[in-house]
């Protein structure tokens, strides 16, 4: 079994400083607290941004390792979006006092017949908020910087049309003089 040393110790110490950080944005949280509208979305922002930052920290050394981070397009539309939704929905039907759309969203909650359970979630609002973070940074995927794009490889031919690329269209010897696309005369 290969060793990796030196990087398990670097991957936990910065897995340990991200949850160092997420510690004392939830401690910042609770310092704030949720007694008004204000007040519980600064505290549910600061929840989901220590999701956000304790699921970023593995994507730490991807630079290192000649990966980049990019979104992946799929998995935010099946994943992240209906958690948005579902997250959204819960937060702002369970948010305290008269905030923002609270009322309506109450409203819908109670016609669908989902009033229950929405107010069943709404006692994990912090969870959510942390999950929603972490469902935000997990949409991320580390994969290999692009190389630089060579112009005639970038011109493939296109099989199904019989084109040809430049890459193609070199001269036969002089010899021949003729050219690979021009027809032969025989």
């Amino acid at each position: 079994m290969r060793g990796y040393g030196m990087y398990d110790v670097t991957r936990g110490l910065t897995l340990a400083i991200a949850a160092g950080f997420a510690g004392v944005g939830l401690w910042g949280a609770a310092q704030v607290g949720t007694q008004t509208t204000g007040r519980f979305w600064i505290a549910m922002a600061v929840v989901a941004a220590a999701g956000l930052l304790v699921t970023l920290a593995t994507h730490v050394g991807t630079w290192t390792k000649g990966l980049r981070l990019r979104t992946s397009p799929t998995t935010f539309i099946v994943a992240f979006l209906p958690a948005l939704v579902c997250v959204s929905w819960i937060l702002l039907t369970t948010q305290p006092g008269s905030g923002w759309e609270e009322g309506r969203f109450h409203s819908w909650s109670s016609s669908l017949g989902i009033v229950g359970l929405v107010h069943s979630f709404g006692i994990w609002r912090g969870v959510l908020a942390f999950g929603f973070g972490v469902l935000l940074a997990l949409s991320l995927d580390g994969v290999p910087a692009s190389a630089p794009v060579d112009p005639v490889a970038a011109d493939e031919p296109v099989a199904a049309e019989g084109r040809w690329s430049r890459r193609h269209r070199r001269e036969y010897p002089a010899d021949t003089g003729t050219r690979i696309n021009e027809p032969v005369e025989r």
